[in-house]
């Protein structure tokens, strides 16, 4: 199956150094992700599209890093997860513009299925993704995890899971394992992989597995979740340094471009 999206099929698209963001609201995405899973599941075509949630310090290690610039410019759709995107969307004069995030877009649309939506989880840590997938059964039981596989396998294993992945033919592929390996990953194998909806996901199955607690919900609406995520984890304030860079960035991009 070859992926037969566009990107002006979802919305207008903007440029941050570089990069397309698609200007959609959380709800459009929503929508569009239920579509494409309705037409999976009702066998309706072959349409497939891989989903890139950005946030700044993905994107600055794709302006560093040729394999993930590639993977993310490729990206069927590409949203603003991280607020610092937003930010420089709203730069660009998209004022309205809001965040995104990976774990809301899932969960809504997970939380909307009522066919028997098959699901395939890869990533975390060994034993991780199975307590996730039995916490995700548990919380939308119209869902079904047809397979999962942890996220620290070598590259030798790529063609057993893809195999795996293959044979159960998954509705909603969902990858975690961290930027940018699961980003250059569903890259690499998204033509040979039989799933109709790509998404690398990061840390969200160590949110199911009750591992990692998300920021009280007036933080997330705030944009301040990226604060409670360094509270709760210290380690996290090292990649907190590409902000500055990206911001500069951004502010010399859109003077230039005024300039023009």
């Amino acid at each position: 199956m070859v992926s037969s999206a566009h990107r002006a099929d979802f919305s207008e698209v903007r440029k941050i150094l570089g990069f397309r963001v698609n200007i959609i609201n959380l709800e459009e995405t929503v929508e569009l992700v239920e579509k494409l899973l309705a037409s999976s599941l009702e066998k309706q075509g072959k349409r497939r599209v891989r989903i890139v949630t950005l946030n700044p310090e993905m994107l600055m290690m794709g302006v560093k890093d040729p394999q993930l610039f590639v993977a993310l410019q490729s990206a069927d759709l590409v949203v603003p997860d991280g607020i610092g995107v937003v930010w420089a969307l709203r730069r660009t004069g998209v004022k309205q513009q809001q965040r995104v995030t990976g774990i809301d877009l899932v969960e809504k649309v997970l939380a909307r299925q009522t066919n028997g939506l098959r699901i395939y989880l890869l990533g975390g840590k060994p034993g991780v993704v199975e307590v996730a997938a039995l916490n995700l059964v548990r919380r939308w039981p119209a869902v079904k995890v047809a397979g999962s596989y942890h996220g620290y396998f070598p590259p030798e294993e790529n063609q057993k899971i893809i195999q795996d992945i293959n044979q159960v033919r998954p509705d909603l592929l969902l990858v975690g394992m961290g930027v940018p390996r699961q980003e250059i990953w569903l890259h690499s194998h998204w033509q040979a992989l039989e799933a109709s909806v790509g998404i690398g996901v990061g840390g969200l199955f160590d949110v199911w597995a009750g591992r990692v607690k998300r920021a009280p919900k007036i933080m997330r609406n705030m944009g301040l979740e990226w604060v409670y995520r360094v509270w709760k984890e210290p380690e996290r304030c090292k990649r907190l340094l590409v902000l500055p860079e990206f911001m500069s960035r951004v502010w010399r991009e859109r003077l230039t471009s005024r300039q023009r």
